[in-house]
């Protein structure tokens, strides 16, 4: 079987679906790799160190998908629409296996079906035990909350831990997460380990705990309606406008006092809400800072804007990089290959090392999107749920 790893070339987008120490794993399950010259580079994995592993290079996209049967990606593939045609290339019954925002991007979905392309969307692996090595938003999310605070540190025109010195003390930085998924637990323990005073809401109450487990301070917003919120994959639900209200009220006067906020709230398939309106922002301290990291997905702040930094006119710094793990390129490719093989290696017969897979397997039929030229998943055929 032959597995092909193409280069990413979506504005932005430095990361690569393989590294050498997936290569030799693949290899070991005695598949052929083929990698396309350059796909690594970016993620400062050179040609050279794929070879020594055991890979193929191709000089191009096309001598790469040549006869492939398995294609990884990090990006979704560029389709008619865009400025040039990656679908195209695919022959009917290649596996692709990505990040295809399935939910979002429908043309794309509809592009693979119609080219009879059998389609994984690794954004949507079931949230069970089983899985969690898979899982590409939790170790990409965890990634980009530790890069959201060492960016907004780094921005911040003060120190992050209270100094004592024999000329005074330095008070420590105030930090305010909104959300507290994966990449809010981890921007909670990064402002705390560089000496922050950290507090966090949630629209789930199960997060209190874990959020006081990291030296933050949860805010109670609704006990009840917060119990209520959480879906069964684990996912918040996208709440009330009444407890939008509370929640606002709740935060506002921790917004103005924070020095640096960051916000990280997300509902699959869905616009991410808006939870910092622009007058919330404007009772901010001069040189604070907001990190949105939803601002792919919308904004949870009001003004934020897609990978730009702005000033307010109140002296507030909001940043909002697009595709924040890929700033950290070499770890992000590095989790998200072995996502990547941790799914696709109990599908590889042990002994010829052919594709081998379980149609009825949970991780299979969650991720599948397209298959035998048609869209597949429920959540796109509307036979499914949302949550």
């Amino acid at each position: 079987m032959k597995i092909a790893v193409l280069k990413e070339r979506r504005p932005g987008e430095k990361r690569v679906a393989a590294t050498p120490e997936t290569v030799k794993k693949f290899i070991a399950l005695s598949c052929d790799v083929t990698v396309e010259s350059g796909a690594g580079q970016a993620s400062h994995i050179s040609d050279s160190a794929f070879e020594e592993a055991g890979a193929s290079i191709a000089i191009s996209t096309t001598e790469a998908l040549k006869e492939a049967d398995v294609v990884l990606k990090v990006a979704r593939p560029m389709s008619g629409a865009d400025a040039e045609d990656e679908v195209a290339g695919l022959t009917k019954n290649t596996v692709l296996i990505s990040a295809l925002q399935a939910l979002t991007e429908k043309d794309t979905v509809d592009a693979l079906a119609k080219q009879g392309v059998t389609a994984f969307a690794m954004e949507l692996m079931p949230r069970i035990s089983r899985a969690q090595s898979m899982d590409i938003l939790s170790s990409q999310s965890n990634l980009s909350g530790y890069k959201a605070v060492i960016d907004a540190a780094a921005t911040f025109g003060r120190a992050m831990p209270m100094m004592m010195t024999a000329a005074g003390t330095i008070a420590p930085a105030r930090v305010l997460v909104f959300g507290a998924g994966v990449a809010g637990l981890q921007a909670i323990a990064t402002a705390k380990r560089l000496g922050a005073v950290v507090m966090a809401t949630d629209v789930r109450f199960a997060a209190k705990e874990q959020v006081e487990s990291l030296g933050g301070k949860f805010i109670v917003v609704d006990e009840e309606a917060m119990k209520a919120a959480e879906t069964e994959g684990g996912y918040a639900k996208e709440m009330s406008d009444e407890f939008k209200q509370k929640q606002a009220e709740a935060v506002r006067a921790e917004v103005a006092k924070a020095d640096i906020v960051i916000t990280t709230a997300l509902i699959p398939g869905r616009l991410a809400p808006m939870l910092i309106a622009a007058d919330v922002v404007a009772e901010m301290k001069a040189g604070s800072i907001i990190v949105d990291l939803a601002v792919e997905s919308g904004g949870n702040v009001e003004g934020s804007k897609l990978d730009e930094t702005i000033m307010t006119s109140n002296g507030v710094t909001i940043i909002g990089h697009a595709n924040m793990p890929a700033r950290l390129a070499r770890d992000s490719s590095a989790l998200y290959s072995r996502n990547l093989y941790n799914f696709l290696s109990p599908m590889i017969d042990k002994e010829s090392g052919n594709l081998s897979i379980d149609w009825d397997d949970e991780v299979v039929t969650g991720t599948l999107v397209t298959k035998g030229g048609e869209v597949v998943h429920p959540r796109l055929t509307g036979e499914g749920g949302t949550s």
